[in-house]
């Protein structure tokens, strides 16, 4: 090269007197013409090829010829043309020494054809589709740069000589470099998409972005605007592009995994023939096969996400290695800045030149880093899109064996839990071998400044580590025993919730309040404790910078005195050590999470590996109406492989069109039937066929969460007249007119708004509907009313049904129906022990004679236990008074605990769907209040106050004193820098680091400190905001439990109340540390250079801009990703259990695009969560880049003022601020959306409440009512404002002693009085007096705990059975035992084990319903008030029990005035009176035989009832 230059008469190539060692640097003649000439074309010419065949392979399709595409070739044809105008000039100007000449002939021929291949490129990427590319922008970005030096050079020489010489050459020069910066420009831009193409509704801006877009994530910006100036709303976000959409990633993945699973299988097979082996084998040697099949499914599936998406995994591993190459070579170049600082002879341009390195590698580190974490975030999304498909497909083809070994909630979790710990492993995985490397080079560069010294470091690392660790685990346990207490708060507050009107009736609220508070002061004991531990792991983990400094600085400087501290040596180890932070955090984290995704990995890859359903357990034949519907020939079939057969030896023909019964005793095998024809079970022997399609009924309805119309139509086209057909025939017609929105009305999860009878019939209708060939029905007419059973038999499936013609196998035990059957089957033991019609197997006196009579005999009893399991109205001799209701309706209104009225008989369904809309409201409206991102200033306000002045000033001294420590001993650090050296040392070294040490452990205490004042004040909001809640909620009437559904009320005080407990605190704190670290750096920056205030306030104003365009989307971003999340899991729970039905219709197609639409749109949320997180980096990082940059350049301006220990102080804090900036917007987000639950919390302050518990000085005797009596004056009573009163005009005088007993149809009222009596609801008019004293005057629990009432449905609430009965611990062991005895429970409690204490579950499940009932008789016997009120159940009871409890209250009752509100009229026939009511007016009133004697409405209900 020196050659060719020499030639042409230039200096040699370089020269480092000429561009280093001077004080105005230049590069050689030679060097510009040559070298930087050459250096573009040689990247392009190299790599062309490479990039040619990357386009040939992933073309997209040809692009139109944009304005930009014209306009890049066109520059491209006069960029091409000056090297040769140029090149022909040299030729002709100096044709005779042309020798002198080779390099500037050479150079303008070589950029010229360059140019022509990058013209040619452009065109190519045009043909095969490229939008904007990458590789032409580094050609035109490297082209500038390198025409920089010889522009500099070429505008010093004309300023110097004039252009007058070379005005050619110049004017090429300079018109070159223009339009290469044109180019440079234009290759910024996108080209716009093919105009052919399909448009999405609202495509990913990402696909029209430009490379340097991509980069920067300015692309997102758009997005941001909107959610500032509006809240977003789904329609708002992007549509996902086709490589993150379910169906691309899904139907890839698929594949690979099937052929994956398949080569595992054969893996196994040889091992599973030896299983008279296995079956020797010991246990453990079992047990460890075992586990060793589920790792290496485990394996086998991240093997295939691996192949999936691996290579675009490793694009973002690259860009962390080349991150931390610029990371570490920031030190090296603040070193050499130092090193500049201190030599005073150095030119100014290094200075300059150093600062400038230092903030392009800060902005390249940026940007490498955030491309890592976008490509890291995306593989996650696409990880778990992926895991979520598989799991949900395989949902829907395992078979009942794998089915059982996996519940639904397990399944759930898979997709919830697994798939988010994958998602981390994806983001943390390359800290797990990389961080070791980055902690060695830390240390190597620490040893190349302070040699052996920085194994002291090391030591120091050593016990930080292990004690952060010991932390962690001690904290995860006090975190098990904290949530132990917070599970039995959150379940006794679930059970008040649902108990809730029992405790008002017994005035028990206080004594479960306390409850309440004893669990929530252990819950907060425990929290307290763990939140110092965490306090101590924080002061620790922020002082590790100090403590390794302060080791490693000690060790140096005592070991030797000639061990000098100077500028370069202290701020280079400390921008090593707080690079050196960052793995050591990451590293027990990512290891953590690689050992979680494992285990995850390992219980999907066991899930997904589970046997499937065998597609030839049936063979499916089209319909031919001429052959056998259904044929079984000597099948035998079991629920497993290894299960003992459940039915055998089965052998029938179903005719087409005929009606076949299936009946047996309970196990018997008729499911198992309908299920081997269906295909769920394993076939063993013999063959199944089914011709034509399938409708399935279930024993158990199988209902989705969506209206009553699309789960009848279940993805059929609505055809209306059929349709009609079918709601008439299958008797649903009655209940639409009951339901608010006829059959749009949303049925909530598992039909939870219809009754049981309800969700058969629509489990029905949507059979009938389909019109298939075959029908298998599972005893569909078990859950509703006899007289409607007969209608859907007649309707539907009997002879006359509209299934008349198709083929139907009837599983029942209705006996009516069976004779119009063309064959019955009787099944025993798995086996058809009988056939024929009804009358053949009546003769046989075989087993279905047996069955008959049996049945027969117990119909009548089941009838009235199942009528109580199902809280539904039975026709039946004991229900005498409904028996003549126009319609019988499914759902109870008798009951007293879920009211009675006029009103709420005629609308309770749509009462129960106001509360299902107005909860859909009530969530819009809540998160329209933090919808802006934006919480009210009031709510901080509200949330300091009770944290308490004293307490939050104690916070902000201990954080100024906190960051006065740090800057003190950083500025000490400084003045010890730049200490004198005399003789090779430095003096007082053991003054100063002593000084340094306690500066250093005086800010870890005061570290500590704040921590626990933050965790011990918001322990304090914690307390006093669940405190205010539980007093509102408790002490609201009945009618806000009515309207406000139980979910909300539970969401307050399980997740609400722990973001208050344990999101808010870590938030403040994490928020609060870095801005005062913040203040910090500023306050260096500005001692160091007081000129930098001019940079740092605009940028302040900047930050605060880019922070709350964040906040505002972020805040929205979230919310809109939460609420699209649930959807997913509610649609995965019931497809699992609806699984059998979705493959009877054949459905699994629409389920399966049902799913992917829901993840979708779920991720259509969380892709721009996670970039408005990139965007922000990236910005704020930059920003804080320019801090670097204006510390440093200040710095090298102030060179003659500032020492180098000052420099080195300001520039190694400001490299820090770019974390920092970020950091406090995160933090800041946490707590602005976490801040919404104190808001949700105090919600309630403001609704209504009831009358006060008790009244000051009231004058009330200690032994009221003495006698009893009660006079009700002109009573009206109303349910809520607005509608009709529910009791009208009630004046009736109750003597002491009397017994009355209240009667009259279905919402006549009658419950209405005991509400009115107890204030349940209080009066709308006039009065009623107990013992001459007005109840409206007097408090709620003075009232209640005064008299007492039975309730029909018996509640009883976890604990003991002692609390059970009386929680105050009012009476003695012997009054307790005594009541007991009386409710002829003392036998049955005397021989439990724990006697009284024996512990009741949840809602008493481990009593049964009698001994409830009698529990509930005991409370009573306990309290013996002079007024019971007594709320029969309805058939609840057996005979036995009923008799006890009638006979007791007569006897114990006896000199008391008792209310019965009675549903059997025989059990009043003996008392003082009877009430009649009817529509809120009593209409009779008089003792019985006086009212059958008129002859009015007692006298004809007594007829109904039989009893005349």
């Amino acid at each position: 090269m020196d050659t060719l230059c020499s030639l042409s008469g230039l200096d040699p190539l370089w020269d480092w007197n000429q561009t280093w060692y001077t004080h105005n640097p230049e590069l050689s003649n030679c060097f510009q013409n040559t070298v930087l000439v050459w250096a573009p074309c040689i990247y392009l010419w190299v790599l062309s090829p490479f990039y040619c065949l990357h386009l040939y392979c992933h073309g997209r399709g040809p692009l139109p010829l944009s304005s930009l595409c014209s306009a890049k070739l066109l520059l491209g044809f006069f960029l091409a043309s000056f090297g040769f105008v140029e090149f022909f000039y040299i030729l002709l100007e100096r044709r005779q020494e042309i020798q002198q000449h080779l390099v500037f002939l050479l150079s303008p021929v070589i950029r010229s054809l360059t140019v022509v291949l990058a013209v040619c490129l452009i065109h190519w990427e045009r043909v095969r589709g490229c939008r904007s590319s990458v590789f032409l922008f580094f050609f035109w970005l490297l082209g500038v740069v390198c025409s920089l030096i010889p522009l500099h050079a070429k505008v010093q020489l004309a300023a110097d000589q004039g252009l007058s010489p070379d005005i050619v050459r110049y004017l090429a020069f300079f018109s070159y470099f223009a339009l290469q910066l044109a180019q440079l420009f234009l290759s910024c831009f996108a080209d716009r998409a093919p105009s052919g193409k399909a448009i999405l509704k609202n495509p990913c801006p990402v696909q029209d972005a430009s490379f340097l877009s991509k980069i920067l994530f300015w692309w997102f910006s758009g997005l941001l605007f909107k959610g500032y100036r509006s809240p977003l709303q789904a329609e708002d976000l992007w549509s996902l592009r086709e490589e993150d959409t379910s169906e691309k990633i899904i139907s890839d993945l698929e594949e690979e995994w099937t052929a994956e699973r398949t080569k595992l299988q054969q893996q196994e097979n040889p091992l599973n023939t030896s299983i008279a082996l296995e079956s020797r084998l010991p246990e453990q040697a079992q047990f460890l096969r075992k586990i060793q099949k589920e790792q290496s499914s485990g394996f086998c599936l991240l093997r295939t996400l691996a192949r999936s998406f691996g290579p675009y995994f490793l694009t973002g591993t690259l860009c962390l290695i080349v991150h931390d190459a610029f990371m570490f070579s920031v030190p090296q170049v603040l070193s050499l800045l130092l090193g500049f600082m201190k030599d005073e002879d150095a030119p100014l341009w290094k200075g300059y030149f150093f600062a400038t390195l230092m903030f392009l590698l800060s902005c390249l580190q940026s940007i490498f880093n955030h491309q890592y974490t976008y490509t890291c975030f995306t593989v996650g999304m696409r990880v778990k899109t992926a895991v979520m498909g598989l799991v949900y497909r395989k949902s829907l083809v395992v078979n009942s064996a794998a089915r059982r070994t996996c519940t639904v909630g397990e399944i759930v979790n898979l997709v919830s839990a697994d798939t988010q710990k994958l998602m981390d492993f994806v983001v943390y995985f390359n800290a797990v071998w990389l961080a070791p490397i980055e902690v060695t080079l830390c240390l190597f560069f620490l040893w190349q400044h302070l040699g052996p010294s920085a194994l002291a470091g090391i030591a120091t690392v050593i016990f930080i580590f292990p004690l952060n660790g010991f932390i962690a685990r001690k904290r995860s346990k006090l975190q098990e025993i904290q949530m132990k207490y917070m599970d039995g708060r959150v379940k006794l507050m679930n059970e008040i919730l649902n108990g809730i009107k029992i405790l008002k009736f017994y005035a028990w609220e206080k004594a479960f309040l306390e409850q309440v508070l004893g669990y929530r002061e252990k819950e907060l004991k425990t929290l307290k404790k763990s939140q110092i531990l965490y306090s101590v792991s924080i002061a620790s983990f922020n002082s590790s910078s100090f403590l390794i400094a302060f080791a490693m600085f000690g060790v140096y400087v005592l070991i030797d005195d000639k061990n000098v501290l100077d500028a370069q040596k202290i701020f280079v180890s400390m921008a090593i050590i707080n690079i050196l932070k960052t793995p050591l955090s990451q590293l027990p984290f990512a290891m953590s999470t690689t050992m979680q995704a494992l285990v995850s990995l390992k219980r999907l890859g066991k899930f997904l590996c589970q046997d499937e359903l065998k597609p030839d357990n049936v063979t499916r034949e089209s319909f031919k109406s001429d052959v056998d519907g259904v044929v079984f020939e000597n099948g035998t079939f079991s629920w497993s492989k290894d299960g003992p057969p459940c039915l055998k030896r089965i052998s029938v023909k179903v005719p087409c069109g005929s009606l076949v019964a299936v009946v047996g005793h309970v196990g018997s095998g008729k499911s198992s039937l309908l299920s081997a024809m269906l295909g769920e079970t394993e076939k063993r022997s013999g063959t199944v066929s089914v011709k034509g399609s399938i409708a399935y009924v279930p024993q158990q309805a199988w209902i989705q969460n969506a209206s009553l119309q699309d789960n009848i139509l279940f993805g059929r086209e609505k055809k209306e007249s059929w349709y009609q057909r079918v709601l008439e025939a299958c008797a649903l017609l009655p209940d639409l007119d009951n339901l608010p929105a006829g059959d749009a009305t949303e049925i909530g999860e598992k039909g939870l708004n219809l009754s049981g009878g309800q969700k058969q019939r629509v489990s029905l209708a949507r059979a009938v509907y389909r019109k298939a060939d075959v029908y298998l029905l599972d005893d569909p007419l078990s859950a509703v009313d006899a007289h409607v059973g007969q209608h859907i038999f007649n309707k539907v499936i009997g002879p006359r049904g509209i299934l008349r013609d198709k083929t139907r196998v009837l599983v029942t035990h209705g006996m009516s129906f069976l004779p119009q059957a063309d064959l019955i089957l009787v099944l025993v033991d798995g086996e058809i022990s009988e056939r024929g019609s009804y009358q053949e197997l009546l003769n046989r006196n075989g087993a279905f004679a047996d069955f008959i009579h049996t049945f027969a005999s117990s119909e009548r009893k089941e009838c009235f236990s199942e009528a109580s399991q199902r809280g539904s109205k039975r026709l039946s001799v004991r229900l005498s008074v409904t028996e003549y209701m126009p319609f019988s309706r499914d759902l109870s209104q008798e009951q007293l605990i879920s009211g009675d009225t006029n009103s709420i008989s005629i609308e309770p369904l749509p009462d129960s769907d106001e509360d299902h809309i107005q909860e859909d409201l009530g969530k819009l409206t809540k998160a329209d209040k933090a919808r802006i991102g934006r919480v009210k200033l009031e709510m901080y306000i509200e949330y300091f106050h009770t944290i308490g002045l004293p307490l939050i000033v104690s916070i902000v001294f201990l954080y100024a004193f906190q960051q006065a420590a740090s800057l003190s001993y950083n500025y000490w650090l400084s003045l010890w820098a730049d200490q004198p050296v005399i003789n090779g040392t430095q003096l007082n070294t053991d003054l100063k680091l002593g000084v340094y040490g306690a500066l250093g452990f005086a800010q870890g205490i005061a570290i500590f400190g704040t921590t626990v004042a933050i965790s011990l004040g918001c322990i304090i909001a914690s307390r006093h905001l669940h405190l205010e809640l539980l007093n509102n909620v408790l002490h609201s009437p009945m009618s806000f439990f009515e309207t406000t559904p139980s979910g909300n009320l539970f969401n307050r005080f399980a997740k609400e109340i722990d973001a208050i407990d344990n999101m808010i605190p870590d938030g403040l704190k994490m928020m609060l540390g870095y801005f005062f670290k913040l203040m910090e750096v500023c306050i260096i920056v500005l001692m160091a250079t007081p000129f930098a205030a001019v940079i740092i306030l605009p940028m302040a104003f900047l930050y605060g801009f880019i922070q709350s365009f964040y906040v505002a989307t972020s805040c929205q971003l979230r919310r809109l990703e939460s609420v699209s999340r649930s959807p997913i899991y509610t649609h995965l729970n019931e497809t699992v259990q609806g699984a059998s039905v979705i493959r009877a219709f054949n459905e699994q197609s629409r389920f399966i695009m049902g799913v992917n639409h829901k993840v979708d749109h779920n991720q259509t949320a969380y892709f721009p969560r996670f970039v408005a997180t990139r965007w922000l980096g990236v910005n704020l990082e930059f920003l804080g880049n320019g801090i670097v940059l204006a510390a440093s350049i200040l710095s090298v301006m102030s060179k003659g003022t500032l020492s180098p220990g000052m420099v080195g102080l300001a520039v190694s804090h400001s490299l820090q601020v770019t974390g920092f900036l970020s950091w406090i917007v995160r933090s800041w987000t946490d707590v602005e959306n976490n801040i919404v639950s104190v808001e949700r919390v105090k919600e309630y302050a403001d609704t209504p409440k009831e009358a006060a518990w008790s009244i000051e000085g009231s004058s009330l005797p200690p032994s009221w009512p003495q006698k009893g009596t009660i006079e009700f004056k002109d009573y009206g009573l109303q349910y809520r404002k607005g509608l009709e009163l529910a009791l009208k005009g009630i004046s009736v005088h109750i003597k002491e002693r009397e017994k009355i007993g209240i009667v009259g149809r279905t919402g006549a009222g009658k419950s209405s009085l005991a509400l009115g009596i107890f204030r349940i609801l209080e009066a709308a008019k006039g009065q009623i007096y107990i013992d001459g004293i007005n109840i409206a005057e007097i408090g709620l629990h003075d009232l209640r705990s005064r008299i007492t009432i039975i309730p029909q449905d018996p509640v009883l609430f976890s604990g003991s059975l002692r609390m059970n009965l009386d929680p105050f611990d009012a009476y003695t062991d012997e009054e307790v035992w005594n009541a007991l005895e009386l409710a002829h429970l003392k036998h049955f409690v005397s021989e439990l084990p724990d006697k009284l204490n024996h512990e009741c579950s949840e809602g008493g499940e481990n009593l049964s319903l009698g001994q409830r009932q009698l529990v509930c008789l005991a409370r009573a016997l306990l309290r013996k008030t002079k007024i019971l009120v007594l709320d029969e159940a309805t058939a609840a009871l057996d005979l036995e029990t009923d008799t006890l409890i009638q006979s007791t209250i007569r006897s114990q009752f006896e000199d008391c005035a008792v209310l019965t509100i009675a549903h059997r009229l025989n059990t009043i026939m003996d008392y003082t009176k009877v009430i009649v009511m009817d529509k809120g007016h009593v209409v009779e009133m008089d003792s019985p035989s006086n009212l059958i004697a008129k002859r009015g409405q007692f006298y004809y209900m007594c007829r109904e009832a039989g009893l005349l």
